[in-house]
């Protein structure tokens, strides 16, 4: 049998990449939530808003350290596997991901030490501040990503010459098109992910009826991020499907199974595309339904897949089902934030264990939604690379298959025992639970007013955090 190795370097590559976004997915939002704590605890002195800070720094450690480690694996196949892609779109993206080492990667490193190691060698504030500039990072981080991934979408300022792309306006490569609803939907996933998270283990414990005030906090924060986010990811990813439509029309109908383009689009709920006859099997769909999302009329008219030639159309079958299992917990979380904050309100929130037993397993959730958008995004976007300039096939390098399958099957091996051994010592720290010494009182700052009162008062009402 004859191995592919264009199929095999892009193997390779989704594999690294799926196995890595997995953690900057979570530290994004968990580094935020680290730094928010931190806040409330000097605003209010709460000790035990300080140990649930440092609980959950220990696994951002963990899942910061795996993510930089499969992060570097990435990097080293622009040369291995993809030396093309490096030499026709190399002077666009090369910039970009430097400016994401130069602004990003450096304010995490100068202060990730601290925000680690710094609980007793460093005043409160001081780390408090550390925390809070990790958290502008990964933000900062995600920004420039994110820039160079939706320039390979919907490439501007730049010139061609001679095959090989030369920037011209910096400005309009990073606020390219598409990079304003691309960096608003994978941002807002990103907290979605560790709201998700950090409801499902305030939900554990409090199943377990361990370290009470910790679950609560916990599930407050948690269910109300999921509560606020979930519905506007909603409108933002409506925002991103029209600008998609714009810019990648066949995307779009690879999304949909729209073959036709000539008859109003169906809202398809459930179908299996069959690519030879192009046509869709077993449908249930709502009559004119897509054609009213996209258009905004039920008959309104959207290009269909039979609109592109063959060579010009993704791999229906992945896209059209990752965009449903995406849009499907979506509405999940949907569903659990509303649930969940008419129980708050009603005061039954942190009893009420026909709710608290299933949250507790909703963890994987934003994980999943994640990889299934990505999957929409970069294979929706074949048979291209760097959309219009530079082609899948024609951007790998010269090496055998052989090579690649191999190179292939020990990222496979290792990556499995690392992401175990990763995953095994998260859920031990979480069996662990939010333990540890009190936090020293801050002998050298002036008493906290505000946190005075704020502690009176919840004495005198019973309230918590």
């Amino acid at each position: 049998m004859d191995l592919d190795p264009v199929l095999l370097a892009r193997l390779q590559f989704a594999f690294t990449i799926v196995f890595h976004i997995i953690f900057p997915s979570f530290t994004i939002g968990l580094a935020a939530f680290i730094a928010t704590l931190l806040v409330r605890w000097r605003l209010t002195g709460r000790d035990h808003l300080h140990r649930l800070a440092r609980f959950w720094t220990r696994i951002f450690a963990v899942s910061f350290a795996m993510g930089v480690v499969s992060g570097i694996v990435l990097s080293y196949q622009f040369g291995t596997n993809w030396s093309r892609f490096s030499v026709v779109v190399g002077n666009v993206i090369g910039p970009l991901l430097g400016y994401e080492v130069l602004t990003a990667f450096f304010l995490e490193a100068t202060f990730l030490g601290i925000m680690l190691f710094g609980w007793k060698r460093v005043s409160p504030n001081v780390h408090t501040l550390s925390a809070v500039l990790v958290a502008v990072g990964t933000s900062l981080s995600a920004f420039w990503i994110l820039a160079a991934n939706s320039w390979m979408h919907t490439p501007t300022g730049h010139v061609v010459r001679d095959g090989i792309a030369y920037p011209v306006d910096w400005l309009a490569i990073i606020f390219n098109p598409s990079f304003p609803y691309r960096f608003s939907h994978m941002f807002t996933a990103a907290f979605l992910t560790t709201s998700l998270v950090i409801l499902a283990v305030g939900a554990r414990y409090r199943m377990a009826g361990r370290f009470d005030p910790e679950a609560r906090t916990m599930m407050r924060m948690g269910l109300g991020m999921v509560a606020l986010l979930a519905p506007l990811q909603l409108v933002i990813g409506d925002l991103h499907g029209l600008n998609t439509l714009e810019h990648q029309p066949v995307k779009v109908a690879a999304m949909e199974a729209h073959w036709d383009g000539s008859k109003p689009a169906d809202l398809v709920l459930f179908a299996f595309p069959d690519e030879n006859a192009e046509a869709n099997r077993w449908t249930l769909s709502i009559p004119k339904g897509a054609s009213l999302i996209l258009t905004h009329d039920p008959d309104g008219k959207v290009r269909g897949l039979k609109d592109f030639p063959p060579s010009e159309r993704p791999p229906v079958l992945p896209v059209f089902f990752a965009f449903r299992v995406m849009v499907a917990l979506g509405l999940l979380m949907i569903a659990i934030g509303v649930i969940g904050v008419v129980l708050w309100y009603r005061g039954r929130l942190f009893d009420a264990r026909w709710f608290l037993n299933p949250v507790q397993h909703c963890w994987p959730f934003g994980f999943i939604a994640i990889l299934a958008g990505w999957w929409v995004t970069e294979t929706g976007r074949q048979p291209w690379v760097a959309h219009g300039i530079l082609r899948t096939a024609d951007a790998v390098s010269p090496v055998t298959a052989a090579s690649v399958l191999t190179s292939l099957i020990l990222f496979v091996i290792i990556y499995a025992v690392v992401f175990a051994v990763g995953l095994y010592y998260i859920n031990r720290l979480i069996v662990k639970g939010p333990e540890g010494p009190e936090p020293e009182r801050d002998e050298g700052v002036a008493s906290r007013p505000l946190a005075a009162a704020t502690e009176a008062t919840r004495h005198a009402t019973g309230a918590e955090g």
